[in-house]
């Protein structure tokens, strides 16, 4: 699944439209890292690869823009632990296993 991701300052996350309804990715900025908090996909759209789509296009974008990432959030780290190619982005003193 692709989706497309935008920013929303004013609640500070991510978000995803789908089907109408919005999963989103909510997200702390600090001076050394972007901490991704908490992940959260609509019951009606569990199980069809959204949240993991969503961490993709995060991930992309935070990398574009030469941030660091803080996976705070257990299904960002679980993600970036099983696809190796992300951990560059984890920020010093974060570890994902």
């Amino acid at each position: 699944m692709k989706v497309d991701v935008t920013k929303n300052l004013k609640r500070r996350r991510y978000e995803t439209e789908v089907n109408g309804y919005t999963a989103f990715i909510e997200y702390i900025k600090a001076k050394n890292a972007i901490y991704l908090t908490h992940t959260e996909v609509p019951v009606q759209l569990e199980g069809n690869g959204v949240g993991k789509a969503m961490v993709i296009e995060v991930l992309k974008v935070l990398k574009e823009e030469g941030s660091r990432v803080a996976p705070l959030c257990p299904f960002v780290a679980a993600y970036i632990k099983e696809n190796r190619e992300w951990v560059s982005l984890v920020a010093d003193g974060y570890n994902v296993g």
